[in-house]
């Protein structure tokens, strides 16, 4: 998805971007969704269709969230967002892009050219701007045929922003802001986290429209705007807030009038504000814990007028990201592996919530969409860690410290490390494995290994350091070594040859022997040593590297077969992807031969399937993760290449609509299950194997 560069206010870029579009003249790339607006597990609405005006715009769950968008040019209606109402023709929808903090649709109709942009300044390295609650839709508008042109624009947000289910009521209100004048919607009950779950959506804050006054637009809280707007090119004369009313009455919506009048060779562009709040978004420990931009006591008129005053410089410090960022992960990667992590970047954001701790500290917990609704599940936060780790290891220990926290409390009582916190949006204590938790219904030796793991990434990546470097900042190994010993000691006992167990690919069932597991426990334990160096114990790193060695040379000997390396140690004939052996690489820990890796990928280039490697024999699925973990492995770039390509063509041509999944059918590209799920973020692990690329990325936070 190469950016289209400056089309916010050229109109020869608006006109010429398709034209010259690298990626445009072979193919326009097709996202399985689009991301509009996305900041969290409930205030996340993207489209799911082709086109911007096929279907109406979704919640991430698929629930409908519609905004409407018509343009009345000359007199004349056209929509050019949402599928309502069907009489009003659609305008022709030319392009759309998707950049990190940018999307962007391109329309045309009765000589007019309409840009449609929505702007999140989700920027990793920077925590207030990233948990900023406020998404910028901008319309850029010119003359394409040499002619002056009217142009009216209607945005209409239905009241389902507000609510979990269409039968509730809401309420709606208008207020006056520095600047702004604001429309706000929210459930009338206000039942602030009253329940946990997956396939839930937000009842409990607001939802605000928030409109320049210098835009001079008309706003109103009305059922009949599209319809007044239609007739007349107006909106009602006043609100219809007599009484609570649910979405389903098709009476709450909030709806901005915005007029342009264009002339040839001119650009005209408008701007409002979509934002959602609540006053707390996460429960830990009973502890209710505010958005990360309250913890200062900022008020919601506050941070809207700030978003308002930032927003010129945030804009154009936008696309300079965007264009900064690309043109890295094209060389990286090329430009398939670009639109790859241009596509996951937003959605590996907007997974989580970012909450302050009572004493300030950010706090990041993961939403296991769509799996089981778990909270600060660890095995999809090691999946995820790529991102974290290129552009700002400080969310990854966000992320990390309260499952550090949970697990050195008396009440975990396991030599292992846990597997979540709870169900989002209440991180209360370990909800997998019900009641009964048991070594045989947990992931002892995954969730282990991944906190070793991730323990020293984080303390190789803080300070700045390049991963696989000695040097770095240790504070988090330090503060939590007596679990980290617990966990080593477990998995240098259990971790070789593990038991009859789950594995983060839990969706598989249980398997003895697991070759992939064990590769994580090995690395895990060299993990460990790099902690202890870090930390100044010398005896127990060498010790530990040297077990780690050792294991990793056992299993060569239990897992060759031939070719390839097996499945499971005890089944021959089998394989799989080997996708924990990048850490190997990650932290320089140089456990394993160089052949093994070389053995593996030469193998798995013969087992491509048309969208791509499937996760191991026995079935045709695959792990959009694991596969990126897999090609990074890679030493020759043409290698890298062959395991990429099914994979963007999968993601162009698949026919499951809905945000990225991560569970697919590598022949049919149909979707298994999973969608809009963080651990997209591991498509970055490309990236983060370039030193040099990463550090340059995560300075921008240490700034």
């Amino acid at each position: 998805m190469k950016s289209a560069r400056s089309w916010f206010f050229l109109l020869a870029v608006i006109v010429s971007a398709l034209a010259s579009h690298p990626v445009a003249r072979a193919q326009q790339p097709r996202p399985p969704a689009v991301p509009l607006i996305t900041h969290n597990p409930y205030f996340s609405i993207w489209s799911m269709a082709n086109q911007l005006t096929d279907q109406p715009t979704r919640h991430w769950t698929g629930a409908e969230q519609p905004l409407t968008g018509i343009a009345r040019i000359d007199g004349v209606a056209y929509r050019y967002m949402g599928a309502y109402p069907r009489t009003v023709p659609a305008m022709k929808q030319d392009s759309v892009d998707v950049e990190a903090t940018h999307t962007v649709y391109v329309f045309e109709a009765a000589g007019v050219k309409l840009a449609l942009i929505f702007f999140t300044p989700a920027f990793p390295q920077d925590l207030d701007l990233l948990s900023r609650p406020v998404t910028y839709l901008i319309w850029n508008v010119v003359s394409t045929d040499g002619k002056s042109h009217k142009v009216e624009l209607l945005l209409d947000v239905d009241g389902r922003v507000a609510v979990n289910t269409d039968n509730q009521q809401v309420t709606w209100g208008r207020s006056q802001v520095a600047g702004l004048t604001v429309l706000n919607i929210g459930s009338r009950d206000q039942q602030v986290l009253n329940r946990s779950g997956d396939d839930l959506r937000i009842d409990w804050g607001y939802f605000h429209l928030a409109v320049p006054n210098s835009e001079q637009a008309t706003l109103a809280a009305s059922s009949q705007a599209i319809a007044e707007f239609l007739k007349a090119g107006a909106l009602p004369a006043s609100d219809d807030m007599d009484m609570p009313q649910t979405p389903r009455d098709h009476a709450a919506h909030l709806a901005v009038l915005l007029r342009i009048e264009v002339a040839p060779g001119q650009t005209a562009g408008r701007h409002v504000l979509l934002s959602y709040t609540e006053e707390y978004a996460i429960e830990y420990f009973q502890r209710k814990l505010r958005p990360y931009w309250q913890r200062n006591g900022e008020t919601v008129q506050a941070m809207l007028a700030q978003a308002e005053t930032e927003y010129a410089a945030l804009e154009g410090r936008g696309r300079k990201y965007d264009d900064e960022l690309g043109g890295d992960l094209e060389h990286a990667g090329g430009a398939g592996y670009r639109q790859l992590c241009m596509l996951a970047y937003r959605q590996a954001l907007a997974a989580h919530g970012l909450v302050a701790d009572l004493d300030g500290k950010p706090m990041l917990f993961a939403k296991e969409n769509f799996s089981n609704g778990d909270i600060a599940t660890v095995d999809v936060l090691y999946p995820s860690a790529p991102f974290f780790l290129f552009f700002n290891p400080a969310l990854l220990e966000a992320q990390v410290r309260p499952v550090l926290e949970y697990a050195s409390l008396p009440r975990w009582k396991f030599p292992f490390a846990p597997h979540d916190l709870g169900r989002y949006p209440l991180a209360n204590g370990q909800e997998y494995g019900g009641g009964e938790q048991t070594e045989e219904n947990q992931m002892p030796v995954e969730e282990s290994g991944n906190l070793l793991i991730l323990g020293a990434a984080l303390g190789q990546a803080h300070g700045g350091a390049a991963l696989g470097q000695a040097q770095g900042d240790w504070h988090v190994a330090k503060e939590f070594w007596p679990e980290f010993t617990k966990w080593a000691k477990y998995v240098r006992e259990k971790g070789l040859d593990p038991e009859n167990q789950l594995c983060t690919d839990d969706f598989a069932g249980h398997l003895a022997h697991n070759a992939n597991l064990s590769i994580k426990a090995i690395e895990g334990l060299g993990a460990y040593a790099e902690m202890a160096r870090g930390l100044g114990e010398n005896a127990v790193a060498d010790d530990y590297a040297a077990a780690a060695k050792q294991m990793a040379t056992q299993w060569e000997e239990m897992a060759r077969d031939g070719d390839h390396y097996k499945l499971a140690f005890d089944r021959s004939g089998t394989w799989s992807q080997k996708y924990n052996l990048v850490w190997d690489q990650l932290l320089g820990l140089d456990l394993f031969a160089p052949k093994v890796r070389e053995t593996e990928i030469a193998f798995y280039l013969r087992h491509l399937n048309l969208y791509g490697l499937p996760l191991d024999n026995r079935a045709d699925y695959t792990k959009l993760d694991w596969e990126l973990w897999t090609a990074t492995m890679t030493k020759n770039p043409a290698d890298f290449t062959a395991l990429l390509d099914p994979i963007v063509k999968w993601m162009n041509e698949t026919p499951t609509r809905v945000p990225l999944t991560d569970w697919y059918d590598t022949k049919n590209g149909k979707q298994i299950g999973f969608q809009a799920r963080s651990v997209v973020g591991g498509v970055f692990v490309k990236a983060l194997a370039d030193p040099e690329l990463a550090a340059k990325w995560r300075a921008k936070a240490e700034r």
